[in-house]
C-alpha cells in the first residue's frame, strides 16, 4: 500500500511538473506574423523611439544632446521585487548589434529573449504587445544607425523566487494581453491613435495604473494612479476624475506634453521631466491625439 501510494505520489509530480513547465513556456510570436514582418523605416522608427521613451531607460542618467542617442543601458530600475538594470541596446555585439529582426520582435512584443528565456517585466513588453509589428521593424531599423556602444550591464538584483524566470511564464498567462485595455464609443480618429500610443509604445500605464500583489497592472483602475516603485511620493491619476489633470483641456495637455509647463505654469519633474523630453520630439497631432484618448478614457474618482 505504502509503495502504491509512493509511486501515485511520483507520477503526480512528475504531471504537476509537466504542467507547470508546458503552461510556463516561452510563447514567441506565431510564424505568420514573423513572415509578414516588414522591412523597417529607419526615419519612422525615430518618432517610434521617441513615443517608447527608450533614451530615459537606455542611454546614461542626466545625458543630454547626442548622448540620448549613445544607449548603453545601466540604469537601475527599484521595484518592490527587486533592482533591475537596464541592457545595452546599442548595435554593438553587447547589446543588439548581432540580433534578427524576428528576435527584436519576440523581446519586444512577447517578453522573450533570443536565447529563449522570459525577460523581467520591468521590461514593459505587456505594452509593446499592443504595438503594430510594422513599428518594432522601424524602431528596430533606426536602432542600428546608432552610435554602437561597448560594455555589458551588471546583473539585475533580485531574490528568489523573483529570480526564478521560470515562473514569469505563468505571469504572462495573466498580464500579457494584446488587445485594447479600454473600449472608448464613438472615440475619434485621433482618440484610437492616442489609445494606439499611450496603450502601446508609450506605455503610460505602466506607471499611472496601479498594480496587484503580483505586480501586474489592474486595469480596473486604469490610469488612476499608483505609488512611486522608487519609494517616493505617487504617480498621478491622469483620467478626467483627476484632481490633478481632470480640469485640463486637450490643449493642457497636449501643451505640457511638449513644455513640461501645466497651466498653472508650474513644470514637469522627476520622470516626467524625462516622458517631456522624449514626447516633445514627437509631431504635434500625436501630442494633441493622447491629449483626445486622456480625456476620453473612463474617469475613475482618486
Amino acid at each position: 500500500m505504502i509503495r502504491k501510494l509512493a509511486v501515485i505520489l511520483v507520477l503526480l509530480a512528475f504531471v504537476g511538473g509537466l504542467a507547470f513547465w508546458l503552461a510556463s513556456s516561452p510563447r514567441r510570436l506565431d510564424a505568420a506574423t514573423l513572415a509578414a514582418v516588414p522591412e523597417g523605416d529607419a526615419a519612422r522608427g525615430e518618432l517610434v523611439f521617441w513615443a517608447g521613451g527608450c533614451a530615459s531607460c537606455h542611454a546614461a542618467p542626466g545625458s543630454e544632446g547626442e548622448a540620448r542617442l549613445q544607449l548603453s543601458g545601466g540604469v537601475e530600475l527599484a521595484t518592490p521585487f527587486g533592482t533591475f538594470v537596464t541592457p545595452n541596446i546599442s548595435p554593438h555585439p553587447d547589446g543588439i548589434g548581432g540580433w534578427s529582426i524576428e528576435e527584436f520582435a519576440n523581446a519586444m512584443m512577447r517578453g522573450v529573449s533570443p536565447d529563449g528565456r522570459h525577460y523581467f517585466p520591468a521590461f514593459p513588453y505587456t505594452s509593446y504587445a499592443r504595438m503594430e509589428i510594422g513599428d518594432v521593424a522601424d524602431l528596430f531599423a533606426f536602432l542600428r544607425t546608432l552610435p554602437p556602444v561597448a560594455g555589458e550591464t551588471p546583473a539585475h538584483q533580485v531574490a528568489f523566487p523573483y529570480s526564478f524566470r521560470r515562473g514569469i511564464g505563468l505571469w504572462k498567462l495573466l498580464y500579457l494581453d494584446s488587445e485594447p485595455i479600454v473600449a472608448i464609443a464613438d472615440a475619434s480618429d485621433a482618440a484610437r491613435r492616442g489609445q494606439y500610443l499611450v496603450e502601446g509604445p508609450s506605455h503610460c500605464g505602466e506607471c499611472h495604473t496601479p498594480r496587484s500583489f503580483l505586480g501586474g497592472m489592474d486595469k480596473s483602475r486604469w490610469l488612476a494612479g499608483a505609488p512611486n516603485p522608487a519609494g517616493r511620493g505617487t504617480i498621478p491619476n491622469i483620467t478626467p476624475g483627476s484632481s490633478d489633470i481632470g480640469s485640463w483641456s486637450e490643449a493642457d495637455i497636449a501643451n505640457f506634453l511638449e513644455t513640461g509647463f501645466t497651466p498653472e505654469f508650474d513644470s514637469a519633474g522627476g520622470q516626467m521631466a524625462e516622458v517631456v523630453k522624449n514626447q516633445a520630439n514627437l509631431p504635434a497631432e500625436d501630442r494633441a491625439a493622447i491629449a483626445a484618448y486622456l480625456r476620453a478614457v473612463p474617469a475613475v474618482s482618486e
